[in-house]
């Protein structure tokens, strides 16, 4: 049976047009967010020549599912005095809230204003997202269009049994379960396991996001990595880069063997069998064999979730 087309989200891009390379940035991101499958209203496109300005805000506002307010400083300032298009936009905007207390319709974006006031007084204590800085600017994307979507990086796990509902059930329940303890769902932090438990497998990220990590005992400078585990495609080894941020491109390693020995302080990859990328470097290793009290690995990890082999960005 064919799936249902879904209907795309629509949204308004409110900005003023204060220089010619601004409204080129604007136009660019409003054309990926299309290509991305958002229905994007911008008066570059759904305004004609001899057009009312007033009608066409009025009916994109209206329409929309969302708003993205480019907050460049003239427009926080155009905005607050109640001045031009973004004046206007303004008192349409703040009517909606007021009459539906829809809080996250509107979406700021920071770009050119380098001012105190990077919202309009309207927009005050929204959450807004930063694209001053052309490096993030992957990052930063990719976080605009998975809210718009509402794809989350991290979405909400379904609510658990109480374990004290009856007491019968509560001598049988398990407060952290074996799985459950070797379980990080964030997309990058650091773990400390103990491979000798569950098999040596450790689950970082979640969903799509998620890579079942498979660790034995080799040495106390070394440790075994494995792709036996059903969420994972490949593994390789890392050897020309020393940190995570340096990793260019995760295709060009080699991805042909089941097992990969790591060394302390190096870097390994895994993709998964939805075909996203992590990154993790060795921190640390013990080995009960060896003198120490009990056999653990330290490791930091990234996951890359936008589907990239560029770990770059995240310096």
């Amino acid at each position: 049976m064919l799936e249902k087309e879904q209907i795309p989200p629509v949204v308004f891009i409110s900005y003023s047009h204060d220089t010619e390379e601004h409204k080129d940035w604007v136009l660019q991101i409003a054309t990926r967010l299309r290509s991305n499958g958002i229905d994007v209203i911008l008066d570059r496109w759904n305004l004609k020549l001899g057009s009312d300005l007033a009608s066409f805000m009025e009916r994109g506002l209206s329409k929309s599912t969302r708003i993205i307010c480019i907050c460049s400083e003239n427009y926080v300032n155009k905005a607050n005095d109640g001045k031009g298009g973004a004046g206007y936009e303004k008192r349409i905007i703040s009517s909606e809230y007021i009459n539906d207390q829809n809080t996250n319709w509107v979406i700021p974006i920071i770009r050119n204003n380098s001012s105190g006031k990077k919202v309009p007084t309207f927009l005050s204590g929204s959450i807004y997202i930063n694209f001053e800085d052309p490096l993030q600017y992957e990052k930063n994307y990719e976080e605009l269009l998975r809210d718009i979507l509402d794809e989350p990086v991290i979405p909400i796990p379904p609510i658990g049994k109480n374990p004290f509902q009856t007491v019968k059930e509560f001598s049988q329940q398990r407060f952290i379960p074996a799985y459950e303890k070797y379980v990080s769902p964030a997309t990058f932090g650091a773990v400390t396991f103990d491979y000798s438990n569950n098999n040596g497998k450790y689950t970082i990220g979640q969903g799509e996001l998620m890579f079942e990590i498979n660790f034995s005992k080799a040495s106390n400078t070394s440790i075994h990595l494995y792709n036996d585990p059903p969420s994972i495609r490949t593994i390789s080894r890392i050897n020309d880069c020393l940190e995570i941020a340096e990793i260019i491109d995760a295709r060009n390693y080699d991805t042909s063997s089941r097992a990969r020995t790591i060394q302390l302080n190096q870097l390994a990859l895994l993709q998964n069998k939805n075909g996203f990328f992590a990154a993790i470097k060795i921190l640390s290793i013990k080995d009960d064999t060896r003198s120490d009290e009990n056999d653990e690995v330290q490791f930091e990890y990234y996951i890359q979730t936008n589907g990239s082999p560029n770990f770059t960005q995240i310096r």
